[in-house]
Protein backbone atom coordinates (compact mmCIF):
# COMPACT_ATOMS: atom_id res chain seq x y z
CA UNK A 1 0.00 0.00 0.00
CA UNK A 2 1.36 3.45 -0.88
CA UNK A 3 0.67 6.78 0.09
CA UNK A 4 -2.46 7.42 -2.25
CA UNK A 5 -3.58 4.01 -1.19
CA UNK A 6 -3.85 4.73 2.45
CA UNK A 7 -5.70 8.26 1.59
CA UNK A 8 -8.01 6.69 -0.47
CA UNK A 9 -8.80 4.17 2.33
CA UNK A 10 -9.19 6.24 5.09
CA UNK A 11 -11.19 8.61 3.28
CA UNK A 12 -13.58 5.81 1.81
CA UNK A 13 -14.05 4.70 5.83
CA UNK A 14 -13.82 7.83 7.21
CA UNK A 15 -16.22 9.68 4.90
CA UNK A 16 -13.91 12.94 4.78
CA UNK A 17 -12.55 14.13 1.81
CA UNK A 18 -9.03 13.03 0.32
CA UNK A 19 -7.60 16.51 0.67
CA UNK A 20 -8.87 16.59 3.83
CA UNK A 21 -7.32 13.03 4.68
CA UNK A 22 -3.83 13.70 2.78
CA UNK A 23 -3.66 17.13 4.87
CA UNK A 24 -4.16 14.85 8.19
CA UNK A 25 -1.62 12.63 7.08
CA UNK A 26 0.94 15.43 5.93
CA UNK A 27 0.55 16.67 9.60
CA UNK A 28 1.39 13.38 11.37
CA UNK A 29 4.24 12.44 9.35
CA UNK A 30 5.59 16.23 9.42
CA UNK A 31 5.03 16.03 13.17
CA UNK A 32 6.73 12.67 13.41
CA UNK A 33 9.74 13.44 11.42
CA UNK A 34 10.58 17.33 13.23
CA UNK A 35 10.54 15.11 16.53
CA UNK A 36 12.39 12.31 15.36
CA UNK A 37 15.04 14.87 14.05
CA UNK A 38 15.44 16.80 16.88
CA UNK A 39 15.37 13.51 19.07
CA UNK A 40 12.87 12.38 20.58
CA UNK A 41 10.30 9.89 20.31
CA UNK A 42 6.37 9.61 19.62
CA UNK A 43 4.80 7.18 20.93
CA UNK A 44 1.41 5.78 19.84
CA UNK A 45 -0.30 3.10 22.47
CA UNK A 46 -0.76 -0.11 21.11
CA UNK A 47 0.47 0.44 17.69
CA UNK A 48 3.66 1.40 18.27
CA UNK A 49 7.08 3.74 18.76
CA UNK A 50 9.11 5.79 15.97
CA UNK A 51 12.30 6.41 17.33
CA UNK A 52 15.69 7.25 16.53
CA UNK A 53 18.60 4.76 17.24
CA UNK A 54 22.85 5.64 17.08
CA UNK A 55 24.51 3.31 14.00
CA UNK A 56 28.31 3.07 15.50
CA UNK A 57 30.68 3.64 13.96
CA UNK A 58 32.97 0.89 11.14
CA UNK A 59 35.53 -0.06 9.43
CA UNK A 60 34.22 -0.84 5.69
CA UNK A 61 35.62 -1.69 2.27
CA UNK A 62 35.33 0.05 -0.82
CA UNK A 63 34.14 -3.19 -3.07
CA UNK A 64 35.27 -0.98 -6.94
CA UNK A 65 39.32 -0.93 -4.89
CA UNK A 66 38.93 -2.82 -1.92
CA UNK A 67 40.01 -0.11 0.19
CA UNK A 68 38.95 -0.08 3.65
CA UNK A 69 37.54 2.83 4.70
CA UNK A 70 35.92 4.68 7.85
CA UNK A 71 32.10 4.58 8.34
CA UNK A 72 30.90 7.45 10.81
CA UNK A 73 28.69 6.71 13.50
CA UNK A 74 24.94 7.90 12.09
CA UNK A 75 21.37 8.01 13.66
CA UNK A 76 18.82 6.05 12.12
CA UNK A 77 15.06 6.26 12.43
CA UNK A 78 13.17 2.97 13.90
CA UNK A 79 9.96 1.77 14.56
CA UNK A 80 9.21 -0.67 17.24
CA UNK A 81 5.64 -2.27 17.00
CA UNK A 82 3.26 -2.09 20.06
CA UNK A 83 1.48 -4.87 21.13
CA UNK A 84 -2.21 -4.53 20.07
CA UNK A 85 -0.18 -4.04 16.27
CA UNK A 86 1.40 -7.73 16.63
CA UNK A 87 -1.42 -9.08 17.80
CA UNK A 88 -3.22 -7.86 14.54
CA UNK A 89 -0.89 -9.60 12.73
CA UNK A 90 -0.48 -13.09 14.12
Amino acid sequence: MNKNDLINSIATKSGLTKRDVESVLNGFLGEVTEALASGDKVQLIGFGTFETRTRSGRTGRNPQTGQEITIPESKVPAFKAGNKLKEAIK
